[in-house]
């Protein structure tokens, strides 16, 4: 199970809490996309915390292997950087919450693999 997070909002107005955790998912700036193989009990706590400034949701393997190919990156001793920068979606996206309605991108997201497709 690939758990995908993805930064939506910005800094601006954040608390200090949110930010802290934010950093220590590795989500510094806007657009930014982390993947886990398998969370942890603390990833999962961390990600609940942040979940009104995050999109998160499970992907397939195949959108992982297509994020890999096209946002790849490698650090100075050839191994793969822990996060994906990735471009604002195409066609816009939703950014609010829409209480009970299940519209939005932010919280978790059942069309994870279609918004990163859009984000690439």
């Amino acid at each position: 199970m690939k758990i995908a997070v993805i930064r939506i909002t910005g800094q601006i107005g954040l608390r200090k809490e949110i930010v802290e955790t934010l950093q220590r998912l590795r989500l510094r700036r806007k657009y930014v996309c982390v993947v886990f193989d398998k969370p942890t009990k603390v990833q999962l706590g961390m990600i609940k915390k942040v979940r009104d400034f995050v999109a998160f949701g499970e992907i397939s393997d195949d959108t992982y292997k297509e994020l890999v190919g096209k946002r790849g990156q490698k650090d100075k001793e050839g191994k793969l950087k822990p996060f994906f920068r990735l471009h604002p979606a195409r066609g816009g996206m939703d950014t609010k919450k829409h209480f009970g309605v299940g519209k939005g991108v932010l919280g978790e997201n059942k069309k994870m693999n279609e918004l990163i497709r859009r984000m690439l």
